[in-house]
């Protein structure tokens, strides 16, 4: 196999390139992409490749060859809730945007699949594609295994990609611990509502909320070391209505993000150590709301190993480096908790170094000369695994 297979990929570009810009242009949610279903199902279908819906049909799992042994590959497939200002001639128009890339994750499976298809006959076991939903709200790969995902047939090791838009084309990164565990939160804070100019008469839960915030941030510089990885965030800060009127309530969330789990251990104790005793100390109640609690993605190392052997043989112009290491976070967390897995990041900034954008970004735009790389190097490493084990 070797080159060829990158040979073959490179031969599906412009069906890499019609799959990626028509996903693009239709973002959905969460775990509601009708649309998205429907089109992949349709290629699917075309190729003649068999299917299941799970997650109310917005999640898609194939299978190819047969086999007790199984491959997961998986590609996410949601957008975020903003409008585009990339300025591609192909951008959504709809409110929504594929500003992480999973358009591109999607069609890359497409065509891994088209190539796994014409090969079926030397798998040596099954391999499990998975289209999944709701990455973004850590949602979709936990829902696709309540329903069987990793089971009929058992799945025995799972690997994913993530395209990176600040990372050269030519690069695929790797590591064993890729990403960061996310514990999300929402902390209500409630005092007494009244007219902005008598507060000696309320009890004002903007105050407390502000001193709340303080609090957790001397947190993360005073009780814990500067080597342990963590990363506090209050994303959201929401009180009030008006300018003269001190409101009831005051609600913040924000996120932990960590990789060693005794560290988190220590931090989350202390959140729900601080936020009451600060909210006490301005007479205001606190309620802290666990909105997720997400593990790291923790890489198989000798999984890790094998698939960097298999990658440098199918696209050996690739630089291949064992430095992804992130605070980001990502729900393939919850498929390599239970099998073993690889996770690897694809560079896939474009050539214009000026118009570079990180992820989630309303400009951020993607090179689409990895899409026949990430196609070959999901069906080479199903394939060449499969043969291995």
């Amino acid at each position: 196999m070797n080159t060829e297979l990158l040979k073959e990929a490179e031969n599906l570009n412009e069906d890499l390139i019609t799959w990626r810009r028509t996903l693009h242009a239709m973002p959905e949610l969460d775990l509601s992409l009708p649309m998205t279903s429907a089109y992949v199902r349709e290629e699917l279908t075309k190729m003649g490749i068999p299917f299941q819906t799970m997650v109310g049909g917005s999640c898609v799992v194939a299978r190819l060859g047969q086999g007790e042994k199984c491959f997961l590959l998986r590609s996410d497939m949601d957008g975020l809730p903003f409008s585009e200002e990339s300025g591609e001639s192909f951008a959504s128009e709809n409110g929504c945007m594929h500003a992480c890339g999973h358009d591109m994750h999607a069609a890359i499976l497409l065509g891994a699949a088209k190539l796994l298809k014409a090969h079926e006959a030397e798998l040596k076991g099954t391999v499990k594609l998975l289209f999944q939903p709701g990455e973004e709200t850590f949602r979709g790969a936990r829902a696709a295994i309540n329903e069987g995902l990793l089971e009929n047939p058992k799945v025995d090791a799972a690997f994913a990609m993530h395209v990176a838009s600040v990372v050269p084309f030519g690069c695929i990164a790797y590591g064993p611990d890729p990403m960061a565990a996310v514990y999300s939160f929402r902390i209500t804070l409630t005092g007494k509502g009244g007219h902005g100019s008598t507060p000696e008469a309320c009890i004002d839960p903007i105050t407390a909320g502000v001193h709340v915030h303080l609090a957790l941030q001397e947190l993360i510089s005073r009780e814990c070391s500067p080597s342990a990885e963590v990363a506090l965030t209050i994303g959201k800060f929401q009180a009030g209505s008006a300018s003269n009127v001190i409101p009831e309530t005051a609600v913040l969330e924000g996120t932990i993000r960590v990789f060693r789990p005794d560290v988190k251990e220590f931090i989350v104790k202390r959140l729900h150590e601080i936020v009451p005793a600060v909210a006490a100390a301005y007479r205001t109640t606190a309620q802290i709301q666990v909105l997720g609690d997400l593990p790291s993605v923790s890489c198989d190392d000798g999984l890790n190993d094998e698939l960097v052997g298999y990658i440098s043989e199918i696209a050996p112009q690739m630089t291949l480096a064992k430095l992804y290491h992130v605070m980001g976070s990502e729900d393939f967390a919850f498929i390599s908790d239970q099998i073993p897995s690889s996770y690897m990041g694809l560079g896939a900034a474009v050539d214009d170094t000026d118009t570079h954008y990180g992820q989630h970004n309303p400009k951020v735009r993607f090179n689409e000369k990895c899409l026949p790389v990430g196609a070959a190097v999901y069906a080479g490493v199903a394939m060449r695994w499969l043969a291995a084990h």
